[in-house]
């Protein structure tokens, strides 16, 4: 027994594990076996979250003003544009979570347990420190445990270091500590256990991950800043209005009434609302395509992301090891397929594609054999696929065995297993021993497989197996076979050697049954690289974004899987987690700017990295899938999460869970947030300039002594048949061609560039330069008030509505997109004009202060509307986009 276990064994019923009573007890004062995750926001706060931006807190001001003032029915519109725009947001972010839910599993559902002389399954979250616990390859470890018993015990620990390579675990070594969910991979042992709960090494990583701050993400506060500009600017309007109202003698109620028209006006009611059904439709077709948003402002922070920081085991990996090379019978060969599927082919390399070996091949079939019958994995089909079960090294065995038709049944009932010498840290070796369906002279006879070491191996062998033959080996071969391993070595291949021995009769009973093998050959394995991870990472970089792995394994490792995918080039050399924890945080932000693989790193190097990249700017996505990544994924503007292999502490810390576990999903949630972020500009630029328009009419006509040319309810109308329909058609726009191949957005630069700022400007002056002016023609003709303001109305509405069309694209003509290839525009714009119809020629009219407009007129309103289309075109060809 560990002494490091020893006060942990009082209450224990002799050797029967704990008592029931004793296991009450401290479950009372441990607590449950579980990671406590921090509970989520209740409806009520989820509200308050929504209402609690800038602009909708301006809206809820603005219906203050209008209650003072007696406009009831603009308040109430208002309000209830608030309302939705709450709602939408709740409603999202509910089912987000609701999703999440649905994709947790229990890291270890139950266990097997001793108590009271018998063993039990118990749920997980019962244990207790003391319990003993049984556990065997396949299953996840329930609790930190100190093993008390092992054999050949191989843990994968992936989830905890990025390490593909099970590590080896002995009891009676220094060793002995197995963690809460990780894996056995080989063997099996019996642990007391040591900690649950928060209090095990996973439960320390996310209490700290959960003091970690929350920044808002970057569209947040860049609309933040819209709406404090906003705010400034129509308040110093509404106030210089006002005064300028009664220096010259206005009536203080009528201009009270026109500084509420004002402000009504300069608000674009719809943004906030616009912005997050924007969102929101987002989100959906990213769930549609395998990637769950935790909140809607993460999908337009991809879009925005300069820097991705990638785990490479499981993420940029299929975290399968994989036989991707074998040399045998004097040949290499090239072994296609991916991941535990048992499909591909061996490949000679050096010949002709037709002259690939059969499964009947002899040096080809003994080595497959072997490695099958030498190895204890099992290869499973499974609904997500295929699944290996015990050591991934075994299992790559098994995988390529299976390629060629070899599968384990079918063979062991002809190789009937015999014996086995099983793996050890000291002879780096295993060894079965099996019957064959041969028999010389009335005995049977037997064939032994040993695999291990390469260097251990080929030291025990006296032959090697060349085409056909056996052959010596002698000094020269020998170092032909030592410079094969090399070779396979320099690749960043895993390296398994594999040699076999015929016995007539039982004479393997002699014990020297691991001398004078001979040599089959060797295997070069590999965590292959995800075959769609080089696509993607290329158009990351064409998109301006630099990828960067960071890893807990070795250098060679790295390195390979980083060249193969193009994350770094031929000369680059990695950053190693040491000299990350010795350098200061200015060297480190130095170094960050030029690295792109950092190896052999542990999680506080991930997130002093992530640090160090933020604090130069960048904005930072980091995906994971480990509880190794949480810290980082918590510190990044956005964490990625793997759905499928991901622990519940790495969905808890990111923002965005991919549910296929594919890496180029992100470029598809990349793209999907630039063409968001490209909508909302759309949208804002197309809000803004018809809402530039109607302050220009507003003001104008004040300044100039023309009275009011729009009531409160007809302003309030113009926002309302305006900005909801057309605005939220423009955030449902298609990625334009060059979406993904263009710069990320500037971190630093906001929404307002100057190139858009001209534009909104010198296209609300249009609008509200014709509008002005056609209700002082009108009026100035002879027409009523009444009259001038509905030929005003007619013209401010409908030259909006053309001017949605123009919005559709930044640097495109209208024409050359097409105005009628936008279906939902399409529909947006002829709801919108059917519904200004309805009010100004329906039963509305004398509601909304408007009387009926004469073919001619109309025909006059529809011309000058329509002449915002050329200008528009014009200001797209001289005033450049940023």
């Amino acid at each position: 027994m560990n002494t490091s276990t020893a006060p942990l064994q009082a209450g224990l019923s002799g050797a029967g594990g704990l008592t029931d009573r004793e296991a009450r007890r401290r479950l009372e004062r441990f607590g449950p076996n579980e990671i406590e995750k921090p509970p989520g926001p209740g409806i009520p706060r989820m509200f308050l979250e929504q209402v609690g931006d800038i602009l909708v807190l301006f809206l809820i001001g603005a219906t203050l003003v209008s209650v003072l003032a007696g406009e009831l029915l603009d308040a109430s519109v208002i309000l209830a544009i608030v309302a939705v725009n709450s709602v939408i947001g709740v409603v999202q972010q509910y089912q987000a979570q609701r999703a999440l839910e649905a994709l947790d599993e229990l890291a270890a559902p139950t266990a097997r347990v001793r108590r009271r002389g018998g063993w039990r399954v118990i749920p997980s979250r019962e244990l207790v420190p003391g319990d003993i616990v049984a556990v065997e390859a396949g299953d996840r470890v329930p609790a930190d445990m100190d093993a008390i018993e092992s054999a050949n015990l191989r843990v994968d620990e992936s989830i905890l270091t990025g390490e593909s390579v099970p590590v080896e675990k002995d009891a009676r070594a220094g060793n002995h500590h197995l963690f809460a969910g990780t894996t056995v991979a080989y063997g099996r042992a019996t642990g007391v256990v040591t900690a649950t709960g928060m209090r095990t090494r996973v439960g320390r990583l996310a209490r700290t991950i959960a003091r970690s701050p929350n920044e808002d993400p970057p569209l947040k506060k860049k609309l933040n800043a819209v709406g404090e500009a906003l705010a400034a600017a129509c308040l110093l309007l509404v106030g210089a209005t006002l005064a300028a109202g009664l220096l010259r003698r206005e009536p203080l109620l009528e201009m009270f009434l026109t500084s509420v028209s004002l402000g009504v006006a300069a608000v674009p009611e719809g943004l906030p609302a616009v912005v997050t059904v924007v969102l929101a439709l987002g989100t959906r077709r990213m769930s549609a395509r395998n990637a769950i948003v935790r909140n809607l402002a993460s999908v337009e922070t991809l879009g925005s992301v300069t820097v991705i920081c990638s785990d490479k085991t499981g993420t940029l990996t299929m975290n399968e090891m994989s036989v991707t090379e074998m040399f045998c019978g004097g040949e290499r060969f090239a072994v296609s397929g991916s991941g535990y599927a048992p499909e591909g082919q061996f490949q000679p390399l050096g010949r002709h594609s037709g002259d690939a070996p059969t499964p009947a091949h002899e040096p080809l079939r003994t080595m497959l054999l072997g490695g099958l019958l030498c190895s204890d994995a099992l290869l499973q089909k499974e609904k997500r696929g295929w699944r290996v079960i015990g050591d991934p090294t075994e299992g790559a065995l098994v995988v390529a065995a299976a390629k060629a038709g070899l599968r384990r049944a079918e063979c062991e009932s002809v190789y009937r297993r015999v014996f086995e010498i099983p793996f050890d840290s000291t002879r780096k070796m295993m060894t079965t021993i099996h019957r064959t369906p041969e028999m010389q002279n009335g005995a049977p006879r037997y064939v032994s497989f040993t695999k291990g070491s390469p260097d251990v191996v080929l030291g025990r062998c006296t032959s090697v197996m060349l085409q056909d033959s056996r052959v010596r080996i002698d000094p020269v071969i020998r170092r032909q076979l030592e410079s094969t391993v090399r070779s396979m070595a320099s690749r960043a291949l895993r390296v398994l050697a594999l040699a076999t021995r015929e016995w007539d009769g039982e004479g393997w009973r002699s014990g020297a049954v691991e001398d004078g093998l001979m040599l089959v050959g060797y295997f070069g394995m590999i965590d292959p690289p995800r075959p769609e991870a080089g696509p993607a990472v290329a158009k990351c970089r064409a998109a301006g974004i630099t990828p960067v792995m960071i890893t807990g394994d070795l250098v060679p490792t790295a390195m390979a899987v980083a060249r193969s995918i193009g994350i770094c080039a031929e000369g680059e050399k990695a950053v190693l987690g040491s000299d990350v924890g010795r350098l200061s945080d200015t060297a480190l932000l130095k170094v960050a700017r030029d690295a792109r693989v950092y190896a052999e790193v542990s999680p506080e190097h991930k997130s002093r990295i992530v640090q160090a990249l933020k604090q130069d700017g960048h904005i930072v996505a980091m995906t994971g899938d480990g509880v190794n990544d949480a810290p980082a994924l918590k510190w990044a503007d956005i964490g990625i999460a793997m759905g499928v292999k991901g622990t519940d502490v790495a969905r808890e810390a990111s923002d965005m869970v991919l549910t296929d576990d594919n890496f180029a999903t992100i470029v598809t949630a990349i793209e999907e947030g630039r063409t968001i972020y490209a909508n909302v500009r759309k949208c804002i630029r197309y809000l803004l300039s018809c809402n530039s328009g109607e302050l220009i009419t507003v003001v104008g006509a004040v300044l100039a002594g023309m009275g009011r040319p729009l009531v409160a309810a007809q302003i309030l109308w113009v926002n309302l048949v305006t900005d909801a329909a057309p605005a939220i058609a423009l955030g449902m726009e298609k990625p334009e061609q060059d979406t993904l191949n263009a710069r990320p957005p500037d971190p630093g630069q906001g929404i307002f560039t100057l190139g858009m700022v001209v534009r909104l400007l010198a296209e609300g002056l249009w609008i509200g330069a014709l509008s002005l002016g056609t209700y002082a023609f009108d009026l100035y003709s002879g027409g009523s008030i009444a009259h001038a303001r509905s030929m005003c109305f007619g013209v401010l509405v409908f030259m909006q509505l053309f001017h949605a069309n123009n919005c559709r694209s930044e640097r495109r003509s209208v024409f050359e997109s097409g105005p009628f290839s936008s279906i939902p525009m399409v529909l947006a714009l002829a709801v919108s004009a059917l519904a200004q119809l309805f009010v100004m020629a329906g039963p509305l009219a004398p509601v909304f202060g408007v009387e009926q407009l004469a073919a001619a007129e109309w025909l006059f309103v529809a011309v000058v509307s329509a002449t915002i289309v050329p200008v528009s075109e014009t200001i797209k060809t001289v005033v450049p986009v940023e």
